[in-house]
């Protein structure tokens, strides 16, 4: 067990501040830190938090995607003299391909990372994610938009377990798998909440409002992360992530509601047995596996306490209310760049409904109607996938404003 260096994209986000919070708390067995930061990178809108982030973590590099690398610089000078450290001041890197050159910052020198954890929102992480499979460090992956997106180009660039991923339900099924072979893998059963909006019918979907949306019953994530749980859109995306990072056909992957959000996912074996992973409903578990896999952080959360009865519930998904889950397979299928127009498709619908131009229901209407519209790409490249979602982002916008 080695102390690891890491590097956060994202770090201002939901995931990237607990990402934080685990390398602050992360110690090796002889008390000195598990983990250091090397570089950091976020976006534009909490530049006061990143700074505090950099003079925290004291990490070598620091980057913005708003172009404003004074104020940056300004707000860790004045953060580092406030905590007694004023000759502290990384390398600002701005621009809105600086998480890219984050991903990569000191690559192939003694400060490079050993793991790189993405966790950007939305399919501006490609580039990122590609970045990091062209060095020799681990890829925790909390972007899964970025291997939905970029389907076989990320498998291709990946190395053999670089690539680890840290959603939830992704670290249940990889910890899960490590019991069986490929050949003895039946299904894999990927658990939902329901979102807020669980057990209605698609008429009482009709006028429920961005407010509700938000308001999700288990878990703090942002706004679009948190949209797309209550349209399960995200549980159709990591369906589709599932397929990409273990190799299991689409029908052999299950989606299944769980209100209580403890058990994160199961695999189901060709003997009939189940294995399912459960922990309290805190991303600092898949957070620290990611970081450390394959080997777990001592204390990451705090476990089930088993002195207390709880009871798991398990219901079928209502695809009639909910047919996200099953547009996204059928994107999955189609493949190429389907898996792109989906996810572009729904970033924009999800921005209109949060501006109040759109209702609820309409944004899995325009996903499905771009979709139709859409021909695949002959051959999957890079830039063929953000052509895609470039012409899927203007449909969308088109059909939106014809529901306004």
């Amino acid at each position: 067990m080695q102390q690891r260096k890491v590097i956060i994209l994202g770090s201002t986000g939901s995931v990237g501040t607990q990402a934080v919070d685990v390398v602050e708390r992360a110690t090796l067995p002889d008390g000195t830190r598990r983990f250091t930061v090397t570089a950091l990178s976020a976006g534009g809108g909490n530049l006061e938090l990143l700074a505090e982030q950099a003079v925290l973590t004291r990490a070598g590099a620091v980057g913005t995607a708003a172009d404003d690398a004074g104020h940056l610089r300004s707000l860790i000078a004045s953060r580092a003299a406030a905590a007694g450290d004023p000759g502290y001041m990384p390398e600002i890197v701005a621009g809105p391909d600086a998480s890219t050159a984050i991903a990569t910052w000191a690559a192939g020198t003694e400060n490079a990372a050993n793991v790189v954890l993405n966790a950007i929102t939305g399919s501006i992480g490609l580039a990122p994610t590609l970045a990091v499979l062209g060095t020799t460090a681990i890829l925790a992956l909390a972007n899964k938009e970025s291997l939905i997106v970029g389907g076989q180009l990320v498998k291709d660039a990946a190395s053999p377990g670089q690539l680890v991923p840290v959603d939830s339900e992704h670290s249940a099924l990889a910890q899960a798998l490590r019991a069986g072979s490929p050949g003895e893998v039946e299904k894999l059963i990927v658990t939902a909440s329901g979102g807020p909006f669980r057990g209605r019918t698609r008429a009482e979907l009709g006028g429920v409002t961005p407010a509700q949306a938000l308001k999700h019953p288990t878990w703090d994530m942002g706004p679009m992360v948190t949209t797309n749980s209550a349209t399960l859109v995200n549980k159709g995306l990591e369906v589709i992530e599932a397929h990409l990072l273990f190799d299991v056909p689409l029908d052999r992957i299950e989606a299944v509601v769980h209100p209580q959000s403890v058990v994160h996912s199961m695999v189901q074996f060709t003997d009939g047995s189940t294995l399912a992973q459960c922990s309290p409903p805190d991303m600092r578990l898949p957070i620290a596996l990611g970081l450390g896999w394959p080997e777990r952080v001592p204390g990451a959360v705090q476990a089930c306490d088993w002195t207390k009865a709880a009871t798991w519930t398990f219901e079928p998904l209502d695809n009639a209310a909910f047919p996200a889950v099953e547009l996204a397979k059928e994107a999955a299928r189609r493949g190429s760049t389907c898996p792109a127009v989906y996810n572009a498709a729904n970033e924009e619908a999800v921005h209109a409904f949060h501006a109040g131009r759109i209702g609820f229901l309409d944004i899995v209407d325009t996903i499905a109607e771009v979709l139709r519209e859409h021909t695949p790409d002959s051959e999957l490249t890079l830039e063929s996938v953000l052509e895609a979602e470039v012409w899927a982002r203007r449909r969308g916008n088109e059909l939106l404003a014809g529901k306004a």
